[in-house]
């Protein structure tokens, strides 16, 4: 079983900047993922002898979609972390180095780092989880002081080696804190696991109609279904 997209959804994706290989990697993700995550008799049931679920279809299309958004989400603070600046071309938004690196607060080892501990904090996982306000105000607090004392204790070796660098320090670490704020708020009393499941229930249903026990139905040939919808990186602060 594969996620297949349209011509017109490839082209969508393309517009916002995913490149070729983006799109293919987070697909190929979500699918082995999937695959992997089911047992033998699953897998039998779902995807052998010619007839598939609704949900698992659905599924699998919803999660490429998280990853795409989230990879975006990174991708996008990487560049302002690396002093990035953006142009637009033939109006589309592109990216390019600062001309002026030498000004940049962050070097690339320190953005390195930075990331690499930011992707423990977004990622679909976090955001499909239930956290309730109190577990959220707890994990918020030490990831600001772990962040702030990282930071405070390694920024001559992160870049930060002059006075008018050290001034972004503040500012770095509160953008980091409403980052991974935004992604666990999407998670609050599993509101945004619940969000999927009924978009997914809605869409299961619909396809299903004509089908009065709503259980497994036989595989046609498969229909692109749009990666972009129905839902849009629901409530998120950094939609794009």
């Amino acid at each position: 079983m594969s996620v297949k997209l349209s011509k017109q959804d490839f082209e969508d994706l393309k517009k916002k900047g995913f490149s070729e290989e983006e799109i293919s990697k987070a697909v190929s993700e979500i699918e082995k993922e999937e695959l992997e995550g089911v047992s033998g008799k699953q897998y039998r049931d779902n995807f052998g002898g010619g007839t598939t679920s609704a949900f698992s279809s659905q599924k699998m299309d919803d999660m490429a979609k998280y990853q795409l958004e989230l990879n975006d989400l990174l991708s996008q603070t990487e560049h302002i972390l690396n002093g990035d600046i953006i142009v637009w071309e033939n109006g589309k938004k592109i990216w390019r180095d600062n001309p002026i690196p030498e000004n940049n607060p962050l070097n690339k080892e320190g953005v390195r780092k930075i990331m690499l501990e930011l992707q423990n904090y977004i990622n679909r996982h976090i955001i499909l989880g239930d956290y309730d306000e109190d577990d959220i105000n707890v994990i918020m607090k030490d990831y600001g002081r772990k962040m702030a004392d990282f930071l405070f204790m390694k920024y001559e070796e992160m870049g930060m080696d002059t006075e008018e660098k050290r001034q972004e320090y503040v500012s770095i670490v509160m953008n980091l804190i409403n980052l991974v704020y935004a992604s666990y708020s999407r998670a609050k009393d599993g509101g945004e696991r619940r969000s999927l499941r009924e978009m997914i229930s809605i869409s299961q249903n619909y396809q299903n109609s004509g089908n009065p026990q709503g259980m497994m139905i036989q595989q046609q040939p498969m229909k692109t279904r749009g990666l972009l919808n129905p839902m849009r990186y629901i409530g998120g602060k950094y939609a794009s």
